[in-house]
């Protein structure tokens, strides 16, 4: 019996479980070799964010995470595995430069060097076409690493595609990484994998997006790493600061991960968020004046419920459902409709408190949004809702009108609120305020992480950051800014019966 016809069996049983492992992994771990830190070569072991990796991913991935911990490895590992035992394969790693696509190749290259003679000689003897490139002729499959540029994947069909530390490619990164995505096949495998670099950019939008384009979120923080500890006395790193407690007593972390953490971050200062991830909002740092507290938003983030339901791919979420008797308001932020650009959003308040109930956002053309908006509208008890009418929200009003519904916010007889260079800055200073006061009343992991990237540019201006989007806290603060405004109304009505009862 030939290898090349045992590894072709192998091909349609890599997803299947022996006890704890997957077929894959048992051959990741009984085949291929590696470089460890240390120096020397030894099979690949997989660490706990590897591990973590398989049980979760599917055919759709993005990966946040801190350095070194190993996930480019894996899915090389997990990529050459799936090359070689499946024949017809064609695998893409794409790095953010040259050097980085070298390294990769490199262990990828590794991983056929040390493989037995029997198969290097045999089923997997190869020939290179160019550099970085492993074309296996016996199996008709490729393997090859490049630098991410605008001829990434063009004319190419993709099985496998890892986009490696997406958040450094060059100029941007959208056309190679929309090229690289057409060119896979509707059951290829696609990984898109990167530290955090500024919450804006491609890889920003591809991770708030996940939930709605139905990518899995993986993330891995940087204790997921052995070799991150110190060796400590026992005491030595006490006292504890208010996140070092929060750190041990979530996340089980010992004195000698501390006292390794208490010195990187001496190091690297205000880039140690970034390159050590600890969660997956505050590793995305913005660039300017982040107009809202950032500690208060951390706080808001702490304490945010997680959604009790989460409708149409994460466009729909819901913290807390409508409840009989209370009052609800809706700010709606339109935007045009289109697959790129900006999104709309309404965000669901509970008019007493302020509390955030549920938050609507995508790309959705005028009568769509209208639509949605109405059915959010009447399953909260016919909340009031106020669509800005700058722009598209126009059409959306006129929808409104036709569908109808009839509960919608009126300012100085005009249907809609009307975001102007006077009331812009008040509105803002108003969820500014709301947040500083009771940060537990947001609970959107979209809208804290637009908190984030909501800036002061240079002209004075407050808006999102360049590559960033401020659909929803625009759309919070169109709620608030009614909230406060029917309270006045409500207020002035009670000034004038108490003045004529007086009369």
């Amino acid at each position: 019996m030939s290898d090349l016809y045992l590894l072709e069996q192998f091909g349609p049983l890599l997803d299947r479980r022996v006890g704890e492992e997957t077929v894959r992994d048992l051959l990741i771990s009984g085949l291929l070799k590696i470089r460890p830190k240390h120096g020397g070569v030894r099979l690949m072991k997989l660490n706990r964010a590897q591990e973590e990796y398989s049980r979760r991913c599917g055919k759709r991935n993005i990966v946040l995470k801190a350095r070194q911990l190993g996930i480019t490895t894996y899915v090389a590992a997990r990529y050459f595995i799936q090359t070689i035992t499946r024949p017809g394969t064609l695998t893409v790693q794409v790095a953010h430069n040259e050097e980085s696509a070298e390294a990769i190749f490199n262990i990828v290259r590794r991983f056929w060097e040390k493989l037995p003679d029997a198969l290097r000689k045999g089923a997997l003897i190869h020939s290179r076409a160019n550099v970085r490139q492993l074309v296996f002729s016996h199996l008709d499959s490729e393997y090859r690493v490049e630098a991410a540029d605008d001829n990434a994947g063009r004319g190419m069909t993709i099985h496998n595609l890892h986009c490696s530390e997406v958040s450094r490619w060059p100029r941007g990164g959208q056309e190679t990484l929309a090229s690289l995505r057409a060119a896979v096949v509707p059951e290829g495998e696609v990984v898109l994998e990167s530290t955090a670099r500024g919450a804006a950019g491609l890889f920003y939008e591809e991770w708030q997006s996940a939930p709605e384009t139905g990518y899995t979120q993986h993330f891995f923080p940087w204790w997921y790493e052995a070799s991150y500890c110190e060796e400590v006395k026992k005491g030595k790193v006490l006292p504890l600061a208010e996140q070092e407690k929060e750190l041990v007593t979530q996340h089980g972390l010992t004195e000698g991960q501390i006292a390794w953490r208490r010195s990187r971050w001496q190091t690297l200062r205000e880039l140690a968020a970034q390159e050590y991830a600890e969660d997956p909002v505050s590793c995305f740092l913005a660039s300017g004046e982040c107009v809202f507290d950032l500690a208060t938003i951390e706080r808001a983030a702490s304490h945010a419920a997680h959604a009790v339901e989460t409708q149409d791919s994460g466009r729909l979420m819901t913290w807390f459902p409508p409840s009989a008797g209370r009052k609800y308001i809706i700010g709606v932020d339109a935007a045009g409709g289109g697959s790129d650009g900006d999104y709309a959003c309404a965000q669901v308040i509970e008019r007493t408190m302020g509390l955030q109930c549920a938050e609507l956002h995508g790309h959705f053309p005028p009568y769509e949004l209208a639509r949605r908006v109405a059915e959010l509208g009447l399953r909260y008890e016919s909340a009031l809702v106020a669509v800005e009418r700058n722009n598209h929200g126009y059409g959306v009003l006129a929808h409104l009108r036709d569908l109808p519904y009839d509960n919608v916010f009126l300012q100085n007889g005009q249907e809609g609120w009307l975001t102007s260079a006077a009331s812009r800055p008040a509105m803002i200073e108003n969820l500014a305020m709301v947040l500083m006061a009771k940060p537990e009343l947001f609970h959107s992991p979209r809208l804290l992480g637009e908190f984030r990237t909501f800036v002061r540019h240079a002209d004075g201006n407050a808006a999102a950051a360049e590559g960033a989007h401020d659909d929803c806290v625009m759309a919070m603060a169109i709620a608030l800014a009614v909230r406060r405004e029917e309270a006045g109304r409500v207020s002035r009505r009670r000034g004038v019966e108490m003045s004529s009862l007086e009369v």
